[in-house]
């Protein structure tokens, strides 16, 4: 369950030209300033559909040659009711745009650029050698990103849910996602959407952040960011409860990623939203940490799912504590005393 019902004045400034003005609710005009993002949509090939989303749908394609992602935004009269879902969605791209397009990182994909509506942009049929391409409306936008080959990360844990990863595996993954959120904090950014979902892993396995649909520029003062953002099961007690936030949420998120990737396994399956708020946020509700989970490991998660923003390590701190663990035994699954009776031990990927 994914919520995003956005905050006071953490969001990015959309008043004068160029993204702002879709925020404005005045559509696309002509008279706009280009902005340095903008791709030149002669250049685009749409071409297969990979993922549907909340606000439009994601395709494979070409752009000047390079393999990419495009996400199409569409809130034109086709599937969009209300001039409220228009908005949410003219925001949910221009907050994209705004925060992505700045971004520079290993751990981050790659944004290529960005067009704010056209009539010309054409998506290809399933039939590669037909010639009738159908043409998005004149409101629509999308974001264009480098493609990643490995698909997400949830679906990498899943196919592995029976074997698990080793654990050299997981440090590195573990690492990759903890640079990746460092990065974003050293820019003041607030992903506000950490899970599995929105880490892309590429060919050789080097994980990459997506989506920065909720993502927002830090506020100064934690009262400026309030509201229900992100996905259940990820979001930090202060955010379920609607409090005021900042980066530690991230922290918590990661936490409860960095649980699900040495599992291999979804926390809280079977909880309903109520029931959840209620166990995080009064009982003090974590997912149980397996007994073979090394010390270092595990004390890394109960630090950055800790109840108290204040006492969650920064994402830099977290990047040290996972450098400074031992890999090189072969994973170091299990503490000594306890090898002849851990049950997962037999599971644990090569």
């Amino acid at each position: 369950m994914k919520m995003a019902t956005g905050n006071k004045t953490g969001d990015i400034p959309t008043k004068g030209k160029g993204v702002g003005g879709l925020v404005q609710g005045q559509g696309i005009s002509s008279t706009i300033e280009k902005e340095e993002w903008e791709i030149d949509l002669a250049k685009l090939d749409i071409r297969n559909v990979i993922a549907h989303g909340t606000y439009g749908t994601v395709y494979r394609g070409l752009y000047d040659t390079q393999d990419v992602s495009v996400k199409v935004f569409n809130w034109g009269e086709d599937g969009i009711a209300t001039a409220a879902e228009a908005a949410a969605i003219r925001s949910s791209f221009c907050q994209e745009v705004a925060v992505w397009h700045k971004l520079d990182h290993p751990n981050v994909t790659k944004f290529i650029g960005a067009s704010m509506g056209t009539s010309n942009l054409k998506i290809r049929t399933k039939d590669a050698t037909s010639q009738n391409n159908s043409v998005l409306p004149s409101s629509a936008c999308c974001v264009v990103v480098e493609y990643v080959a490995g698909g997400t990360l949830k679906n990498y844990l899943i196919r592995n849910r029976r074997k698990k990863l080793a654990f050299k595996v997981v440090i590195q993954i573990a690492l990759d996602l903890s640079r990746g959120l460092g990065y974003l904090h050293s820019k003041k950014i607030v992903h506000r959407d950490v899970k599995t979902e929105n880490m892309l892993l590429d060919a050789r396995r080097i994980l990459k952040i997506a989506d920065f649909g909720v993502a927002r520029v830090e506020a100064q003062n934690p009262q400026d960011m309030t509201g229900e953002t992100g996905t259940l099961g990820y979001m930090a007690p202060e955010v379920l409860d609607g409090k005021p936030y900042n980066r530690k949420c991230d922290v918590y998120s990661f936490g409860i990623c960095l649980w699900e990737i040495y599992w291999c396994d979804m926390p809280y399956a079977n909880l309903s939203f109520a029931d959840f708020t209620s166990a995080v946020v009064r009982q003090n509700l974590r997912p149980e940490i397996p007994r073979c989970c090394p010390s270092a490991l595990a004390s890394i998660m109960r630090k950055c799912w800790d109840p108290h923003p204040e006492r969650r390590p920064d994402m830099d701190e977290v990047v040290r504590s996972l450098e400074a663990i031992e890999t090189r035994k072969g994973g170091g699954m299990i503490p000594e005393d306890q090898a002849s009776g851990c049950f997962c031990f037999s599971a644990r990927g090569p």
